[in-house]
């Protein structure tokens, strides 16, 4: 399916039949990916952002998510510590240590994204065993995904 190119994200890199590889799920509404011109610019502002395009099956969905590049790294930084986190939640009863719920402090641009399990969730010990089961079932999933951006990072130096 072709990405718009008359809405206000303009897209310039672009990924699309992006519903073919999203995960285990083959009937995704996600479409495609696009890096490109934000749609939040402002005069004399320009940003460069990453799109995750949505199709309901009759238009292009308000739900597809738009993320300035940087934000879409934090994640990717994010995502990576806690699946590092998970593979070493074992040895806590509860898959967390209760007398200290931080994880790691991640120093960024001057100061530092803190990671930490959410405490104030009522159903943590339920949803923390929900969260690490997925990410062993989908281990071969993310580990694919993970090995071909450590690869990339590689050829470019990092």
């Amino acid at each position: 399916m072709k990405i718009p190119t008359t809405l206000k994200h303009k897209p310039v890199i672009i990924s699309e039949d992006y519903d073919q590889i999203d995960g285990r799920d083959i009937k995704s509404d996600a479409k495609g990916l696009s890096v490109g011109l934000a749609q939040w610019n402002d005069r004399g502002k320009i940003e460069v952002s990453a799109k995750i395009w949505r199709y309901t099956g009759e238009k292009w969905s308000r739900q597809s998510e738009e993320m300035p590049l940087h934000r879409v790294m934090d994640l990717a930084i994010f995502v990576c510590r806690t699946k590092q986190y998970f593979s070493e939640a074992y040895q806590f009863e509860k898959l967390y240590d209760e007398n200290n719920p931080h994880i790691d402090r991640i120093a960024l641009q001057g100061g530092a994204m803190d990671v930490a399990v959410c405490t104030d969730n009522s159903f943590l010990d339920e949803d923390i065993k929900i969260v690490a089961e997925i990410l062993q079932k989908d281990d071969e999933l993310l580990g694919e995904r993970l090995r071909r951006l450590a690869a990339i990072l590689k050829e470019m130096g990092y």
